[in-house]
């Protein structure tokens, strides 16, 4: 219904479809958001493909399941924005951001994937110059907003993510209080999947005396006396 106005209603007719007339020119002039999408499983770039159909603030510049053929088409039909899967046969996703960022530093880079895991993420952000980072369960109104943002020259990271970053970031700091090595993290992982001496030293390619010399430390610094207390430690404190 139209608003009431004072005057001739013909009057406010005339101004209503000159601004309804200059809108629609507005928004034919402002440039489309171009996006690019490489992702190894087809159905994941049918669902983002479906999201965006009959935007008309974006358009695709192409779709591929192969990431090894990024390059060769961003050479003939340029993007604002590439959207990338991280975990890829043929060449990763952060590897290919890089190619990506070194050949085309205009580029803005999603990542998208199954995991929003806090080491992940923090190898795309230290590594590949990304700008967001979202989940392949995005819905539409979340993938809309990371798009019109990044293309805005903002970044993007979907709350899940932020919370596994956070997550990340206290286990390094517990790591750094307690002073565990990466050694004798790997090992407590092993310890607690009820790997015994032997079979961690196979699996990490050290002498069973070297395992037991770590295993002690662990106890120590953990000031835990049972491999259940040192297992409850580990979960309470978000080592494994």
């Amino acid at each position: 219904m139209l608003p009431r106005v004072k005057g001739p209603w013909w009057l406010f007719m005339s101004l209503y479809i000159k601004t309804y007339i200059y809108q629609i020119k507005l928004s034919a002039i402002q440039p489309k958001i171009t996006i690019a999408l490489v992702d190894d499983h087809q159905i994941v770039i049918d669902g983002l493909l479906s999201l965006l159909k009959g935007n008309p603030h974006f358009q695709l510049a192409f779709a591929t399941t192969n990431p090894l053929l990024v390059m060769e088409n961003l050479a003939k039909k340029p993007a604002d924005i590439l959207l990338t899967d991280i975990m890829m046969p043929g060449l990763a996703g952060n590897e290919l951001a890089k190619k990506v960022k070194e050949k085309y530093p205009g580029i803005k880079i999603l990542a998208l994937s199954m995991s929003g895991q806090g080491e992940l993420v923090n190898q795309m952000i230290d590594e590949s110059d990304i700008s967001g980072y979202i989940l392949k369960n995005v819905g539409k109104q979340e993938l809309l907003q990371a798009l019109h943002k990044i293309a805005g020259g903002g970044i993007y990271f979907s709350e899940e993510v932020i919370r596994e970053l956070q997550k990340n970031e206290e286990r390094k700091k517990i790591k750094e209080e307690i002073h565990l090595t990466e050694r004798e993290i790997e090992i407590l992982r092993l310890i607690e999947k009820e790997y015994n001496n032997r079979q961690i030293a196979d699996a990490l390619f050290i002498s069973e005396r070297t395992v037991e010399t770590h295993r002690k430390n662990i106890f120590r610094k953990t000031n835990t006396g049972s491999v259940i207390g040192l297992v409850k430690y580990a979960y309470q404190h978000r080592l494994i």
